[in-house]
């Protein structure tokens, strides 16, 4: 039994809430009946069906239960959509479904496809990728991570606005220099292992290499501060 009947106070709004199909144990009248049990109270009542598919005859079967406990239907939530088709059809007045919370816009991740050169910089306010070589004598910096698809030989700063958990991944990580936040280092001198990408972190201040880390999420660092006098939109 899944079902749960929430009684309200006296001119109240009662509501009844069949749960998550999945979590159902029983059929759908019996869940019903246990919830309501002998004498609900009477009045209006809100029916809440969350993922039940429900057809216009189950609809039926349960308009005939609420009514027969003097239970009058104000309206419908419902998740499903063939069930608010089944409900409009009746003339089962609805309520819209609840929104999701609003996640704020990911940040752009800059996609640049080609070698840097010596002399050439790459920046980006947020992540960045390249899918080529950095080589010697050029730089890429991010706002959050530096991803580069191939050999990183130039210098790459990684959370330049002081993000301290971005990171920087490449195929073969040998670069002139690492920056990530406000930390510096060399970078390694041996020769990489055959086939493993890498990648630099912050660790107790300190960067480290170690093997990449697949399927992490990409760090964008932090929006960056709108001037004096000016709000974010």
């Amino acid at each position: 039994m899944v079902a749960r009947f929430h009684a309200a106070p006296p001119g109240g709004l009662h509501r009844l809430s069949l749960g998550r199909a999945a979590e159902a144990n029983g059929d759908l009248a019996s869940s019903v009946d246990h919830a309501l049990g002998a004498e609900p109270p009477a009045g209006p009542l809100r029916l809440e069906s969350h993922d039940w598919r429900l057809t216009q005859a189950d609809l039926t079967l349960l308009e005939g239960r609420l009514n027969r406990a003097g239970l009058v239907l104000d309206a419908l939530v419902a998740d499903d959509g063939l069930t608010r088709v089944a409900a409009t059809a009746r003339g089962w007045p609805l309520l819209p479904m609840a929104a999701a919370p609003a996640e704020p816009p990911p940040r752009d991740l800059l996609i640049h496809r080609g070698t840097l050169r010596a002399g050439e910089h790459l920046d980006a306010e947020g992540a960045v990728l390249v899918v080529g070589d950095v080589n010697p004598g050029a730089r890429v910096s991010a706002g959050g991570d530096v991803l580069v698809f191939g050999r990183l030989r130039g210098i790459a700063h990684a959370g330049r606005d002081g993000a301290r958990d971005a990171r920087i991944v490449a195929l073969q990580l040998r670069p002139l220099q690492l920056r990530i936040a406000a930390a510096v280092a060399r970078g390694p001198e041996d020769t990489p292992a055959e086939g493993q990408a890498e990648e630099a972190t912050l660790v107790d201040g300190e960067i480290r290499i170690r093997p990449a880390r697949l399927g992490l999420p990409i760090t964008a660092g932090p929006a960056p501060t709108p001037p004096a006098g000016r709000q974010r939109p």
